[in-house]
């Protein structure tokens, strides 16, 4: 058993399919089988059972894939210790965002990041909390900013930014803090299932008393832009983090309204498995975010 067979290995059984496996690495499938088999065979068990539509993992493919996970990160880390002494640290860092810290708030800091490590390529994957989670749960990332805490005993959550929830509404609204009832009386824009924005929304909407399932939802939209496309048009009104309205209440093409007495607190977090080591250039863009997230 050597590491090449333990990097097909946990392709294969994090893509659950030999030819995907065989994409992902750039080997033929007949390659990809033929090590799956010899790894079989110097276990003496079986680590796919195969159907007609695809492969499912044994109960021995699941125990190898945490030990080799474990195994080829340590191979990773060894690198990584040999890039330490390099003057200049290069690589790639992939990471999932939720949209706001993705959208409005990693850009920023990922140009300041650049000035002081040019050859640290950074890509960011945008979706929901919920997606970003589910990256690092099933091995596909290492780290990840979220809007929420979606509580899992695997996950490790780090104080990263703060930010406020605030009704984004139409210019023509006169009012610039309402009491909690009075949001019934407006068209309310709600964001999709799994966005993290919502789910603090809903935290919040329950602690003041307004019960989310009696507001006059006219949309639900998947993206906080087209929110703010149709608050902008007029359709009605919606929660929206601050750091998203900032060049919109620049420019007088919406405002903000607050609820009287409260405050919508939340904040970003930097998360990522207990169980996974970050490699050094993930460290290094950590303890970046760490440091410099609450001086924008």
């Amino acid at each position: 058993m050597d590491i090449h067979q333990l990097k097909i290995f946990i392709s294969v059984y994090k893509n659950r399919s030999f030819s995907k496996a065989s994409k992902e690495l750039f080997l033929t499938q007949p390659t990809i089988s033929e090590h799956i088999k010899t790894l079989e065979e110097e276990l003496n068990c079986k680590l796919f059972d195969r159907f007609a539509r695809g492969i499912i993992p044994t109960k021995e493919a699941e125990v190898l894939y945490e030990h080799a996970l474990e195994v080829t990160e340590k191979m990773v880390n060894l690198k990584d210790s040999i890039q330490k002494i390099k003057t200049t640290p290069s690589g790639n860092i992939y990471i999932g965002a939720s949209s706001i810290p993705g959208t409005y708030i990693l850009p920023k800091l990922v140009s300041f990041f650049k000035k002081d490590y040019p050859e640290i390529s950074i890509q960011i994957d945008i979706s929901d909390s919920k997606f970003v989670i589910e990256g690092l749960l099933s091995g596909k990332l290492l780290m990840g900013v979220v809007g929420t805490k979606i509580n899992n005993s695997k996950i490790e959550y780090t104080d990263f930014m703060n930010d406020e929830l605030v009704i984004g509404a139409p210019d023509f609204i006169e009012k610039t803090v309402i009491d909690p009832s009075e949001i019934f009386e407006y068209p309310f824009i709600m964001r999709e299932e799994g966005s993290g924005t919502r789910k603090e929304m809903e935290k919040w909407f329950n602690k003041i008393g307004i019960d989310s399932e009696k507001l006059n939802i006219v949309c639900i939209l998947g993206s906080t832009d087209a929110v703010k496309q149709a608050i902008k048009k007029g359709l009605g009104i919606s929660i929206l983090s601050i750091h998203a309205v900032k060049d919109e209440l620049e420019c007088g093409k919406l405002k903000i309204v607050r609820i009287k007495n409260y405050e919508m607190k939340r904040i970003f977090y930097i998360a990522t498995h207990t169980k996974r080591t970050l490699p050094f250039v993930y460290r290094t863009f950590y303890e970046f975010l760490k440091q410099n997230a609450f001086t924008l």
